[in-house]
Parts: structure tokens; sequence; C-alpha cells
């Protein structure tokens, strides 16, 4: 059986649960859980590449404003999970992988009001390879406008990585997906370009980077590595608002995000673009990047 088809509640391994590594088969909760119902729960998608996990305490800093932001409390330090993250990594022999932390509310209580639950946090770890096929990276993947908008701040907690904010994700990917597309580009609530499902956007032309400002959603951490990549090439960036419109102006477009690295896009809706230069400079610099040992990279 494929590995992308084995279930994921039934593999070999181990995960860290609240403060314990178990075996993977035990990682279970009560189907009563508050996260489970009223989705209050958070998570980080983090890849380890060389054993090292890249901007690791950033993700679990963020994990924790996340939990703030959604009125709870990660009950392990930033440095505990740091510990745990790589006690994930060497129990299940990952090198190369993907991690992911959550943290959600338990099943002591049950209704919109939950502040006597219990807050668990769980960390697993797997064997995950280019959330895209090399195929579909090479010549860019194919977007589509989906169905579903980016809330207004004003209507949801929009800057943590809370569970409950990717409902729609699903929903447009599916929809896309139904129609032979990879991914949706996701409009913000007043109709400007957002992001992809799961990826920061970044469009280009004459040589000049274009993203849209994040206001709605998540400033991503690997959207910030690239575009601290972008500066020290002398590549302008500018942070705006993007009319959909406005898409056949450029000629290059790329995604970033922990899952899909630095994807360069070929089609969105009715526009094409052609990977180039600009995206080729900053994919090379990302991959020697994350594969670039902490220590050296804290020389430089």
């Amino acid at each position: 059986m494929a590995e992308s088809l084995i279930p994921f509640d039934d593999r070999d391994g181990a995960i860290w649960f609240n403060g314990k590594i178990i075996p993977w088969r035990d990682a279970t909760v009560h189907f009563l859980s508050h996260g489970l119902h009223y989705a209050s729960a958070v998570f980080e998608g983090e890849r380890a590449y060389g054993g090292h996990i890249f901007e690791s305490v950033k993700h679990s800093e963020r994990l924790h404003n996340s939990a703030r932001l959604l009125d709870f409390k990660v009950p392990f330090t930033v440095q505990e999970l740091e510990t745990a993250k790589y006690d994930v990594l060497r129990a299940n022999g990952i090198v190369d992988g993907y991690v992911r932390p959550l943290a959600w509310r338990g099943a002591e209580e049950m209704g919109v009001s939950a502040h006597g639950s219990k807050i668990n946090v769980a960390i697993a770890a797997w064997e995950w390879p280019s959330y895209f096929s090399p195929e579909m990276r090479a010549k860019g993947i194919r977007m589509k406008t989906g169905p579903w908008r980016r809330p207004d701040p004003s209507s949801a907690p929009t800057e943590s990585k809370a569970s409950g904010l990717y409902m729609i994700c699903t929903l447009s990917k599916h929809a896309v997906e139904a129609e032979g597309y990879q991914d949706a580009m996701m409009l913000d609530w007043r109709g400007f370009v957002a992001e992809g499902t799961g990826a920061n956007i970044f469009l280009i032309k004459d040589g000049v980077i274009h993203t849209p400002t994040p206001d709605c959603f998540l400033n991503g951490i690997t959207r910030q590595t690239v575009l601290s990549l972008a500066e020290k090439r002398g590549i302008q960036i500018v942070e705006r608002y993007i009319k959909p419109e406005d898409l056949g102006d450029f000629t290059e477009v790329f995604v970033t995000g922990t899952a899909a690295e630095v994807t360069p896009v070929g089609e969105i809706d009715q526009h094409r673009f052609t990977p180039g230069k600009i995206t080729e400079a900053l994919l090379t610099d990302y991959e020697t990047l994350v594969r670039t040992p902490p220590a050296a990279v804290a020389a430089e």
C-alpha cells in the first residue's frame, strides 16, 4: 500500500502526547472533546531537513500565540515543545519529514463555553515528500479561484493558525480539485487576492515581487523567509492589495508554505505564467537555506 494511503490512525511509530512518548495507535481522544466539536484547537506544520526542524522556535512561539488568540494557554513552554519535537523525530527515526504539533480543549466540558476543559498537546512526525509532485512543481501548479473567501479579521481570529479557519480551505480545495486543478486561490472578504488554501502567494512583473498584504490571513513563516531571501538579492518587494482582474499583468507566480515550500504556479483561472529567473532563484535559495545546519546559518 502506498504511504499516502495508510490511515493516519493505524501506523507504526510514536507520538508525543501530553508530555510522554506513547505508541502511535494509542494517541486517541474522546469523541466529545471540545476541540472536535467547536474547533477550539490550534496547530503548526513544520519540516525537518537533515534532522533539523526549520525555524522550529518560531513555530512553537506561534503555537503559543494562536492558543492565546483562542483564549487558552499551551501548558508546555516553548523549550519543552522544542525538546518534545526532537524526541518525536528520534523516536520515529526521521531525518527528513513533517512535524505536526496540535493543542486542543479536551472533553471535560461540552458546550460553547469551556473554561474548565483541559488543554491537551500532542506532536506527531512522519516522512512526507513534496506537497506537489516534482512534475507539477517543474511546470507550475494549476490554480483556480475558490468559492470561499478569507474572513474579515473582526469576524474570526485570522492571526491564529486555528483548525476552524481551515474548513473553508478544505471546501475550496475540494471544489477546484474536482475540476482538475491542484489548489484554490482564495480571495479575501473584500474580493482581493489573499492566498492559496495553505500557502502564501507571490506575483512578479518587471522584476518586482508583489504580494498581498497579510491583514486577514497568516503572515507565514515561509513567506517571511522568502521575503528575506528576496531582499538579500536586492529584489524590490511591494506588499499591496491585488485585484483578481490584475492577474494578467504578471509573468511569474509562486506560492510558499511549510508544506508547499516554494512552488511555481503555471495557471490561475484563465491566466498563464511561466516559472522564471526570480522564482527559480528564490526556490534554490530556499532549498539551500533549509538544508544548511543552523550553526552555519548563525555564523553568517
